[in-house]
């Protein structure tokens, strides 16, 4: 398979994509049946040739084609194979079309699941999807083809190899997880498109999304988790949030789509917020899009966007024409979409879910705002004023805490209304607990938001457990159940609720290790063989400093021995320095890099970086941070996504879409 065979399919890609849109733009006018099946198989057809396209690519880079210059810029001789196929996502080129791999697979799995049903709804989802396509195999055809040879008039003997940033496991994962989830979003958009184009009020439409739209934001949390998860292991900071712009891209859509989840329960249970809802799932897909922008356009300076480029202008007339066309069509379809139906009382689930996502857009709104600021005073001004931290967290702490709060109060609502006896029942015990949980840490001597983020996590926790033994109590008394048999039949019953109330006690725990940074404590100093530092109650002895060369870097490594204020032996860390490409007779080309160590439990992390080394006396140069409770966030993450599994998936008696 030759890099030619990839232009060509992709060129082919592009030209099925142009006939899959006229031939069911006829269909939409004729009637005629025969287009459908023609479209449909164009439609699979581009799928096909972007599948072969990617194939082809992934073979160059394994193989080492430094003809390719794709290969030769992210590959080298010495690059492990693991992360020869992460290159396919490592620059512009390869991610867009890993971008269109992936839309690719959501559309032959749309196609196919829905050859029998649907039958009014699939011609205008297939369109919005080809012209989505469309869109990427311009870009990969014409822009920045990821085929394009090596513009050189010499043989390249070996490529430039892969960013040493990216040579990490979890960057062979967080990309593609990431990916999975923006473009997923394609396909409750192609519904919505299509549901405005038929004039199609019914909960249909909502319905044939619903495990599409939980299955995007699982993996785009997926994604903002392994995320920082990277940040925390390889960029040597010690956290793994910074309100990058970039980290902003992905955060601004999962904002958009929890509350498009949450909303979408009104419409299916009531027939409401059915304009509403058509709102967020534009606007949802459009982040998606101008995330894809901010990553290539080179506007922001951000470690995990790629280089400037043409691309910008690009995207972002591609992001208005979706802004544009969206909200042109829905607004002729605007007396269809209106409800008969209105919110019956404020103390009702209804409300509570309408202000929660009003609380979603806001925050969303503000990281928008913060992301965007320093572009839109540049252009104005002249000069740059940067946005950092400090303005995210003064505006969306606050925020986060209240979007907390409702996670704990929703649940508690009843539909239509709530009576002041079952408004005083259900929040006596979760109120009770918070405030005693906030009596304990004021005696403690924690102020400020600390308490208030704790004493929160505590209602919510409580508001979860109430609800899940009610159900339980309720079926043991029903049909004389044990507890563990009424639990599992009654999440079983009802997957979504409980499924959701598990994804509400991860954001808990995730919220609980956010609150721990304000606990943080690091310290930099230089150590010889011997000697010994002391850093937030533990002693830091270095007990050797080695050197050993490797297939692809050269590294010192340090042999930290840990004790606590007791002098018990705590663990061994081992940071390391290494020197990338130190082979290499440029010694601009010789990339320097810090690996470091953790020791990690749940109530803190130990977290060691070798920053640099004096080789002739034989001194490292440490840093240590010591950060309590961080470990809360990933097994929130993991809560998060069991429960997200266990709200989507079918029962028995149901299809998975």
């Amino acid at each position: 398979m030759t890099p030619i065979a990839g232009r060509v399919a992709l060129n082919l890609a592009f030209g099925f994509s142009i006939l899959t849109v006229i031939t069911l733009i006829f269909y939409t006018q004729t009637k005629d049946q025969r287009l459908v099946l023609t479209g449909q198989r164009l439609a699979l057809g581009v799928s096909f040739f972007v599948f072969l396209a990617t194939f082809i690519l992934s073979y160059q880079l394994l193989i080492g084609n430094f003809d390719v210059d794709y290969v030769a810029r992210y590959t080298s001789i010495e690059t492990p194979t693991i992360y020869k196929i992460s290159a396919l996502w490592a620059g512009q080129s390869g991610s867009l079309l890993f971008w269109l791999f992936i839309l690719s697979i959501y559309t032959t799995i749309v196609i196919l699941q829905n050859q029998r049903k649907h039958n009014r709804l699939m011609p205008w989802v297939i369109i919005t999807l080809a012209i989505i396509q469309m869109f990427f195999l311009v870009l990969t055809n014409f822009v920045v083809n990821p085929f394009s040879p090596t513009e050189a008039d010499f043989i390249v003997a070996n490529g430039n190899g892969l960013n040493p940033l990216l040579q990490n496991i979890t960057m062979a994962i967080h990309p593609p997880t990431l990916y999975l989830g923006y473009v997923g979003f394609s396909v409750p958009f192609g519904f919505a498109i299509s549901a405005l184009m038929n004039r199609d009020t019914s909960p249909l439409w909502i319905q044939s999304i619903r495990r599409w739209t939980l299955v995007a934001w699982l993996f785009l949390s997926m994604g903002i988790i392994l995320g920082g998860w990277w940040a925390y292991q390889e960029l040597g900071w010690g956290g793994y949030w910074a309100w990058d712009p970039v980290e902003n891209a992905s955060f601004m859509p999962w904002l958009t789509a929890t509350a498009f989840i949450h909303s979408i329960i009104i419409q299916e249970k009531k027939d409401m917020l059915r304009v509403w809802n058509m709102v967020l799932i534009i606007i949802t897909f459009t982040l998606c899009i101008f995330g894809t922008f901010l990553t290539r356009s080179g506007v922001m300076s951000s470690v995990h966007s790629f280089t400037a480029s043409s691309l910008g202008p690009i995207f972002l007339t591609f992001v208005f024409f979706i802004l544009v066309a969206s909200f042109g069509l829905m607004y002729t379809r605007l007396n269809d979409l209106r409800s008969p139906r209105k919110m019956e009382s404020f103390t009702s689930r209804e409300s509570g879910f309408l202000f929660n996502n009003m609380v979603f857009v806001v925050l969303c709104f503000s990281v928008f705002w913060g992301t965007l600021f320093p572009v839109i005073s540049e252009a104005v001004r002249g000069t740059k004023i940067t946005v950092g931290p400090p303005f995210f967290n003064q505006i969306n702490i606050p925020i986060g805490l209240i979007l907390l709060a409702l996670t704990g109060i929703g649940p508690l609502l009843a539909w239509r209304k709530t009576g002041r006896k079952s408004l005083i029942r259900n929040f006596t015990f979760p109120i009770l607990t918070g405030l005693i949980t906030m009596i304990i840490l004021l005696i403690l001597g924690y102020t400020g938001n600390v308490v208030i983020s704790f004493s929160l996590c505590a209602f919510v926790t409580a508001t979860v457990l109430t609800e899940f033994v009610r159900g339980i109590r309720a079926r043991t008394n029903k049909f004389n159940e044990s507890i563990f048999t009424a639990l599992i039949r009654m999440v079983s019953k009802n997957r979504s609720r409980y499924g959701g109330y598990v994804v509400h006690l991860g954001i808990v725990f995730m919220f609980i290790g956010f609150t721990g940074h304000a606990f943080d404590k690091e310290k930099e100093f230089s150590l010889k063989v011997g000697e010994k530092n002391h850093v937030a109650g533990y002693e830091f002895e270095l007990t050797q400093l080695s050197e050993s060369e490797r297939l692809n870097h050269y590294a010192w490594i340090s042999d930290l021995r840990v004790t606590n204020s007791e002098g018990e032996f705590v663990t061994n860390l081992h940071p390391e320095k290494r020197i990338y490409f130190h082979n290499n007779p440029d010694i601009n080309r010789r990339q320097p890099h810090s690996e470091l160590d953790i020791y990690t439990t749940m109530n803190k992390d130990i977290y060691s970086i070798f920053s640099a080394v004096d080789n002739e006396n034989g001194v490292a140069f440490i840093k240590i941070m010591v950060n309590p409770l961080v470990r809360w966030v990933w097994v929130g993450g993991y809560i998060l996504v069991f429960g997200t599994v266990v709200a989507m998936w079918p029962r028995k008696d149901q299809q998975w879409i």
